[in-house]
Order: structure tokens, then sequence, then C-alpha cells
């Protein structure tokens, strides 16, 4: 059974840096493109960045170019995903979810059929 799970959302001050994982379990984990996804209070979901299945093609929302980065491990021991976030804004404060698609990525959020179950991140002084 396909499995996604999310972890190292935190409350931290504008300017701070969080690093969340998504352990992925139940599926061949590199033929799959992975993205991690935001949906703030009142706002509808969208995508933040995506990487392909060996990691060579990698997205990023406008808003957080320069801030984030995405990565994986491909290792059979731990199929994981990264988003390294620096230089937290408040507008990003939202709930994060990862989210799996087979093969390459997608922005489209119905185009992407496996999903994690969220981690909230609050920026706020």
């Amino acid at each position: 059974q396909l499995q996604l799970v999310e972890s190292g959302g935190d409350r931290v001050q504008p300017g701070g840096s969080l690093r969340l994982s998504c352990a992925a379990t139940g599926f061949t984990f590199e033929h799959y493109a992975i993205g991690w996804f935001r949906q703030a209070p009142g706002k509808e979901r969208e995508g933040v960045s995506c990487i392909s299945r060996g990691g060579g093609n990698i997205t990023y929302l406008d808003s957080v170019k320069g801030r984030f980065t995405i990565s994986r491990d491909n290792t059979k021991t731990t199929s994981t995903v990264y988003l390294r976030m620096n230089s937290l804004r408040p507008e990003d404060t939202a709930v994060y979810y990862c989210a799996a698609r087979r093969y390459y990525c997608s922005g489209k959020e119905s185009e992407v059929p496996y999903w994690g179950q969220g981690t909230q991140v609050t920026v706020s002084s």
C-alpha cells in the first residue's frame, strides 16, 4: 500500500528555517515524481516544488525560488524527499503536503493521485 508521511512542520519566526521530510513506503519510489503542495487557510492548494524520479528535473513556485530546496534520497533503505525552507515569511504559513505521481511531475492537484496527511508550518513572530 502506497503511503506518504510528512514530518518537520513547526512554528518559526520570520526569517527562520525548517526542513520538511516525506517518507515513502509501499511502492517503487524511484518510479515516481514527488511534489510538495501547500494550502493556506481560505486559499486553494498550490504546488510549491516537484522533483523528478531521478532528481534531474526540479521546479519551484516563483515565490519560493532561491529560498526553498527540494531533494530526494532514492536509496533502498531511505525513500525520502526533503524540502529545505529558508528565509521563511508569514505568507509561507500553510499545511504542506507531499504527493506522488508516476513518472512525471504535475502542478495540477487533479493529476496527482497519492497524498500524505500534511504537516503544519506556521511563520509568525
